[in-house]
């Protein structure tokens, strides 16, 4: 296990470096451009990176020592932020002010990159946790992992708003090359024992290739398998809503300096959630805990945006927030189980690349829906005429409507899956799935 808390240690500090770039960039743009265009694309970029990067980056960690392909992660991130804080030197400043030139995207591009090769950690740490944790309380580690995301994600929302006011991106690039050279040297020092007997040791090796075909056979030759996958991604189609929409809500009821601070004692839910989940685990079915915990969350949805009200807003997203992690657990906890660990990276990339391949096309796609068709049905269409006595009229009041609405159909997704043979047939395979035995690190 002290292998394992120092993995978490050095993830951390990964986490917050990375993050912390990452929203730097997005504040740094708009505060040189004044677009919000740019700050949208910038969000939409990642995620389309993670998608496209998730299959390749599966397979640098199924077919490379764990912690090699972690230490290559530092280095190719320090590399990405070195020639991004050399062009941010080199180029003149008016550069990066027009929100369509080729300067800032080519930087913008960069420092992506660099955010992106962390994502190697994403995937390789729940396939460490197979090898060094036993299976029972592989669910409790799956809880530490999501709290130090959580830890991180708070800390950044406070580090870079202050990084960028403070010095730009020159001092968010400049923190960022130290931390990452902290994280290499601490992480060369963890002794990690990834020896372990093979699940079919008659069997050959495997080349080393992304073999999506494989993965996918793999993933197929496990009942309802695939359902949990389409499922995941089915809630990140709608959680793209929170990211097109939420900012833009909660500064309608509030100042920005109010809603950034909100925001970040909101994120404290991850920190309880993980701490939660550490302590009592998912219980037996760890598929049925990610399905009740969607069923909660989806159901506050329908009503946290009922009225104009920052209390419920806040209380809605604490609950989200807290819930979160437990579904991403239980996800982990039950690809763990079920997949061979030699094709769990591969697995993993395959389900971190279908599943946040939805959340940019939701993103971009409701910000022009809500703008054009809700927003004016809310204000003086049929919306306001039927509903707005009780519901409120105005542009607020139409992302409030969509947020609703994606509770309903969120709710009743997760109701059909309740009810649905895969999540039967899952439950079985999890349950009669042979445990394996953890490597002493």
């Amino acid at each position: 296990m002290t292998a394992f808390y120092h993995l978490l240690g050095n993830n951390l500090i990964a986490n917050i470096t990375n993050f912390t770039v990452w929203f730097a960039v997005t504040f740094w743009v708009y505060l040189e451009t004044k677009s919000v265009f740019a700050t949208g694309m910038i969000a939409g970029v990642y995620l389309v990176f993670t998608a496209g990067f998730g299959f390749w980056l599966g397979s640098i960690v199924d077919h490379n020592a764990k912690k090699v392909a972690m230490l290559g992660s530092s280095v190719v991130s320090g590399i990405f932020y070195a020639i991004s804080l050399a062009l941010l030197q080199l180029w003149p400043k008016e550069v990066f002010t027009n929100p369509y030139g080729p300067h800032l995207w080519v930087f913008v591009l960069l420092v992506m990159l660099g955010v992106i090769a962390g994502n190697i950690r994403s995937i390789a740490l729940p396939t460490l946790v197979t090898i060094l944790i036993p299976e029972d309380r592989r669910d409790k580690a799956n809880g530490l992992v999501g709290m130090v995301t959580g830890i991180g994600f708070l800390t950044t929302s406070v580090i870079s708003g202050f990084l960028v006011a403070w010095g730009g991106m020159v001092a968010a690039l400049g923190l960022a090359l130290v931390m990452t050279v902290l994280a290499f040297v601490h992480l060369s020092f963890v002794r990690v024992d990834e020896k372990r007997e093979s699940a079919h040791p008659d069997a050959p090796a495997e080349p080393k290739r992304i073999d999506l075909k494989g993965t996918i056979k793999v993933i197929s030759a496990v009942p309802g398998l695939f359902a949990l996958i389409f499922f995941a991604t089915f809630n990140n189609f709608l959680g793209g809503i929170f990211m097109a929409l939420l900012d833009a809500y909660g500064l309608s009821l509030v100042s920005v300096e109010i809603w950034g601070l909100l925001f970040g004692v909101l994120s404290t839910a991850f920190i309880a959630s993980g701490i939660i989940i550490s302590k009592t685990g998912l219980g037996k079915n760890p598929i049925r805990t990610l399905l009740l915990v969607n069923l909660i969350t989806w159901s506050v949805c329908c009503v946290f945006t009922l009225q104009s009200s920052i209390w419920l807003l806040a209380a809605g997203c604490f609950v989200w927030m807290l819930l979160g992690p437990f579904a991403e657990a239980a996800e982990q906890t039950t690809l763990q189980k079920v997949v061979p660990h030699e094709r769990q990276g591969r697995v993993f990339g395959f389900a971190q690349s279908v599943e946040q391949a939805a959340s940019p096309l939701t993103a971009f796609l409701i910000g022009p829906l809500t703008q054009f068709i809700v927003i004016p049905f809310m204000t003086d269409g049929l919306g306001a005429r039927t509903i707005g006595s009780w519901f409120g009229t105005g542009a607020p009041r139409g992302m409030a409507l969509v947020f609703t609405l994606a509770g309903m159909v969120g709710v009743i997704v997760t109701l059909l899956a309740l009810k649905s043979s895969y999540y039967r047939d899952l439950s079985q395979a999890y349950a009669k799935a042979p445990e394996e035995e953890p490597v002493e690190a």
